[in-house]
């Protein structure tokens, strides 16, 4: 199963799956409203208004399995994020990302190594995934890189100039 057809709810409760961003490159963050790194949605915005026109999407994955930092509804986190942040890119369904309960589309992610070879476990909120159009995982960022670091922006942009 590759992740484009793994099983996938938005937001707003639709099944769908990610075939749609299907030869186009992904930002995928698994994210949170009550967080010290909460502020990163203002980034992850600026990072999908400039790059969505060259075919770049960031999919947020809200997740609640890091000191209960996501305890909204689907409601409450999507009007947190519209209101606080201006956040327009695809929200999805809350899910684990860790642990006996990880979601399908996290078990293929943290198998990619960060920049220091290390796989495995999703360290914390706003952890980043750079997914080619093929589905490949291009480049994993821990929580504490930001999304308009130079090291995001720069595998962001080779990626859309391939």
């Amino acid at each position: 199963m590759t992740l484009y057809d793994i099983p996938l709810q938005t937001l707003a409760g639709e099944s769908t799956t990610l075939a749609d961003y299907a030869g186009r490159p992904v930002l995928i963050v698994n994210v949170a409203s009550k967080c010290g790194l909460t502020p990163q949605y203002e980034q992850l915005q600026q990072v999908h208004e400039k790059y969505a026109p060259r075919g770049l999407t960031v999919l947020g994955f809200p997740c609640n399995q890091f000191m209960a930092q996501e305890p909204g509804t689907p409601e409450e986190i999507m009007q947190f994020c519209s209101v606080n942040y201006g956040v327009t890119f695809p929200m999805f369904a809350k899910i684990d990302v860790n642990g006996a309960d990880r979601h399908p589309l996290y078990e293929q992610l943290v198998a990619s190594a960060d920049a220091d070879g290390v796989a495995g476990d999703v360290q914390w909120n706003f952890e980043k995934f750079l997914v080619a159009g093929d589905g490949t995982v291009l480049r994993r960022f821990r929580p504490a890189v930001e999304p308009l670091a130079d090291e995001v922006v720069t595998a962001i942009e080779a990626e859309l100039d391939r």
